[in-house]
């Protein structure tokens, strides 16, 4: 471990010597250069002070410790205790954990919140109404856009990195203690630290300088901090990644497979995406066995990553891995210790407005879907009862950027039809969907009558959308619609950062009425 009291600041360094002037002869020593660029600080508030963070302004965070996170909570309860009041929350992801921004929301430290996604708590405060301004709902790819054209300008970046030198250089993973915080990729923080104004990474574990290789470069950091701990790794693989032992979610992903087989889509040298939610990720083991049926290989997985993607990879039945965020501690080892397995930022994997997102690239995404409609929109957004309850992520850029769109999802979840006339919130328009598969049935877009004609010579159990949603209807009953008040508490971007719908308050109901 690097002693980094030792080590003066670089604002502590006067402004002489070596590198003083222009064109003046450089004859500092190593120590002196060595010394020159340490940007450890003694502490967060000292962080937030030189930053020169005031009233107003954004911050920003990343999710990859996802409900283990314990930045955002950290960081903005020490800007609350310096008095700091009206700022933009501007974090790629908020989760469970997030739950004590709402007394800060309450108290007027944070304002207005530019995120992905809520859940939890905080998304059922903010569904009754909490803010006074309307949560902005970008995609993954949506964000990094925003943020690289300054629409969403970034003042000053909170970065979590399990592991940086005194310099800034940061990254996921620790690659010299076995028992070292990890998070894997750092994707999203990658275009916060690229754009932000400044920078400032929190760590838990300081090492020698290089730091490489890193996912956060120096030449982006302005400041590091050194604090406990930045986050709990077990909190990584919860929720929406977690594996599934559901028959039903196991009847749909082996059902995917086939799709992805009948459709051609399936050949040597594909590439794909797999998203959260158990069928997707389940789909997964399905299609490795046709893999090794066939004798065929994928070229590159992407997204979020998890360890059914690096066995793969490890297998030799997956050439290359891009990933922008390791959906659990396997990939996250994988990805210190591959080298075809590389992090991407997110601007790289998904953004519109990038010359060449991997998502473009993609042959096959597998999907997932709270709801979708008989126009084949989808959302991921809200609940069957109004409540936000997850996130759009990179839903709406795998959906367009892949040649074929596969959501897959149950009929009915409980009591509640996943197939309906019309989806509570749009969050991925049915222009970009090509198949849904239920456990009762596969639907087709009509777009695209080549693949519904593949699908059926297969002998896979194709239907008609709307059979689906009344044969869901049928078993579960009509939902009733869901009553709203009229205040807008969410804007819903599509992944061009254009609105595509707005997520209304709740209007609570009077059971005694």
């Amino acid at each position: 471990m690097v002693e980094v009291n030792k080590i003066p600041h670089i604002d502590e360094i006067s402004n002489h010597g070596a590198f003083a002037g222009a064109g003046q002869k450089k004859t500092a020593t190593f120590r002196e250069r060595y010394h020159q660029q340490n940007k450890v600080v003694p502490s967060l508030e000292e962080a937030i002070r030189r930053t020169g963070l005031k009233d107003g302004m954004t911050i920003s965070f990343h999710h990859h410790f996802r409900n283990g996170d314990y930045v955002v909570n950290m960081v903005v309860d020490e800007i609350a205790k310096m008095g700091i009041k009206n700022l933009t929350l501007a974090a790629s992801s908020l989760t469970d954990i997030h739950a004590p921004l709402i007394e800060h929301i309450r108290n007027g430290v944070i304002t207005h919140i530019e995120t992905s996604g809520l859940r939890g708590k905080l998304a059922e405060e903010v569904s009754r109404g909490l803010m006074d301004f309307p949560i902005v709902f970008r995609s993954h790819g949506g964000r990094a856009a925003a943020i690289e054209s300054g629409e969403l300008h970034i003042d000053v970046a909170f970065l979590g990195a399990p592991s940086c030198d005194p310099y800034g250089n940061a990254n996921g993973y620790n690659r010299d203690e076995e028992n070292a915080t990890c998070c894997g990729s750092l994707g999203y923080a990658m275009v916060d630290a690229q754009y932000a104004d400044k920078v400032v990474i929190l760590t838990d574990c300081i090492v020698d300088y290089p730091n490489t290789p890193c996912a956060i470069p120096e030449n982006q950091v302005d400041y590091v901090v050194k604090v406990d701990s930045i986050g709990d790794p077990k909190g990584i693989m919860s929720g929406a990644t977690r594996y599934s032992r559901d028959p039903k979610e196991l009847l749909i992903a082996k059902m995917t497979a086939e799709v992805c087989e009948a459709s051609g889509y399936l050949y040597d040298g594909f590439s794909m995406q797999m998203g959260s939610g158990g069928a997707s990720l389940a789909a997964c083991r399905y299609i490795r066995e046709k893999m090794i049926g066939q004798g065929i290989r994928c070229s590159y997985a992407l997204g979020g990553i998890t360890g059914q993607i690096t066995a793969m990879h490890e297998e030799g039945l997956i050439g290359k891995i891009l990933d922008v965020q390791s959906f659990d501690l396997v990939a996250a080892e994988s990805l210190k210790n591959n080298f075809y397995h590389q992090q991407i930022s997110g601007e790289d994997y998904a953004s519109f407005a990038n010359k060449g997102a991997a998502t473009h690239q993609l042959d096959f995404c597998i999907l997932s879907a709270l709801e979708v409609d008989i126009d084949f929109n989808v959302n991921v957004v809200t609940g069957s009862d109004g409540i936000v309850m997850g996130a759009v992520g990179g839903h709406p850029d795998a959906a367009a950027g892949a040649a074929l769109t596969i959501i897959v999802g149950p009929l009915y979840r409980g009591r509640i039809p996943t197939i309906v006339e019309k989806v509570t919130t749009v969050t991925t328009p049915g222009s970009v969907v090509d198949v849904v598969v239920t456990e009762q049935g596969i639907a087709v877009n009509p777009a695209r009558p080549e693949i519904r004609e593949r699908l059926a010579a297969a002998g896979l159990p194709v239907s008609d959308i709307r059979q689906l949603q009344k044969r869901a209807y049928r078993l579960v009953g009509t939902p009733d619609p869901i009553r709203f008040k009229d205040k807008v508490i969410g804007l819903v971007m599509y992944r061009d950062n254009t609105v595509i719908d707005v997520v209304r308050e709740i209007a609570e109901y009077d059971y005694n009425a």
